[in-house]
């Protein structure tokens, strides 16, 4: 991407799942969108830590995994071209002088983007890995120390070494025990915070030999040369030492959220989240919506779907205030189509699909 400003209907902070879904129905009134993410994919959570595990809540599909989720929801996207900025977030956020573009974004990658709306989908901030505090980690993060499970494959025949406790670290020792050729499940206590029927599974799969429990240990250290990792020294609160031959760390320690910059714009904050209106999704700030689960108000569901609806309440409303005064005639998709759609035969059957 060029230095220079460029202009826009919508800047939109986030690209999970409700971000996604925001460009969809901001297209769907005309509103051309730029999309920032800290991370270097679209997808967010789903795409970052359970692109393979299944979602059971998504209307009309029983069964859909994180990845797949996501990658219809660019493809739902896609025709309204929207420009993105990944492995950037938003630095500063400024009020102008200039009425058709009063918001000016600038972000760590140095772009700077004049726009009239904000949709804010940032989940609960910026995320990253609480990362373990081991010596000369860095060396090894490129090809060996993995925070994310990005494709199941790549794990295929190969040595694990997997930390943690909780739902992460159990579901994927239980996961990746079908493909890897040895699987380490590191912990420094004997019980898990995890569901207990993935705990069972886990047991099980341990007194068959499947995945070897390393408890209680905590990571100590790790073996390599030149960036090439090839074991993970674990440790007991006693000293006393072992070492685990592996071709990959996976720590699975949480993750670390934080609101950034989004904390000193002003806006109606209630402990980590925006406090709007529930009928427009829009902040205390006019032109600034909050949706999906950084947004708050009373009876709140942290849903992905309820999510969806609040990105097409901030649309509309967000399309009142970059077409001030023009009318507008509410229409089905069956009606209306996207770009690049033939809609003749489905609009034989307007009003018998759901608003876009």
């Amino acid at each position: 991407m060029s230095s220079t400003p460029v202009k826009t209907d919508v800047v939109i902070i986030g690209a999970g799942p409700v971000g996604l879904f925001a460009i969809f129905e901001c297209g769907m009134m005309k509103l051309k969108c730029h999309v920032i993410d800290a991370l270097d994919i679209v997808g967010g959570q789903c795409a970052a830590l359970y692109p393979e595990k299944p979602i059971y809540d998504i209307p009309a599909f029983p069964k859909i995994t994180g990845a797949e989720l996501i990658e219809n929801l660019k493809a739902q996207a896609d025709p309204f071209h929207p420009v993105y900025h990944l492995n950037q977030r938003v630095e500063t956020l400024e009020k102008t002088d200039d009425a058709e573009t009063p918001w000016r974004v600038v972000t760590s990658g140095a772009e700077t983007i004049h726009t009239k709306v904000i949709i804010i989908a940032a989940g609960v901030g910026a995320f990253g890995p609480n990362k373990p505090p081991l010596a000369h980690l860095e060396d090894f993060e490129a090809n060996h120390v993995h925070y994310f499970v990005k494709s199941r494959d790549l794990y295929k025949g190969k040595r694990l070494v997997i930390a943690g406790g909780g739902d992460s670290a159990v579901d994927w020792a239980i996961s990746l025990a079908e493909l890897a050729d040895k699987v380490y499940l590191v912990h420094r206590r004997p019980k898990f915070r995890a569901a207990p029927e993935s705990v069972s599974k886990l047991e099980a799969l341990a007194a068959s030999g499947r995945i070897e429990m390393v408890v209680p240990y905590q990571l100590s250290a790790l073996e390599g040369q030149g960036g090439v990792m090839s074991g993970v020294i674990v440790e007991t609160l006693e000293g006393e030492k072992r070492t685990l031959e592996a071709d990959y760390l996976l720590p699975f320690f949480g993750l670390a959220m934080n609101l950034g910059p989004i904390a000193h714009w002003g806006l109606n904050l209630d402990k980590s989240h925006i406090t709007v209106d529930p009928s427009t999704s829009e902040t205390s700030e006019t032109g600034i919506f909050a949706i999906g689960d950084i947004a708050t108000y009373k009876n709140k569901l942290k849903l992905i779907l309820c999510g969806f609806a609040e990105a097409a309440q901030a649309a509309h409303r967000a399309r009142e205030i970059v077409h001030p005064g023009e009318v507008f005639h509410f229409e089905y998709s069956t009606t209306s189509g996207v770009p690049g759609e033939n809609t003749q035969e489905s609009s034989q059957n307007s009003g018998k699909a759901p608003a876009a």
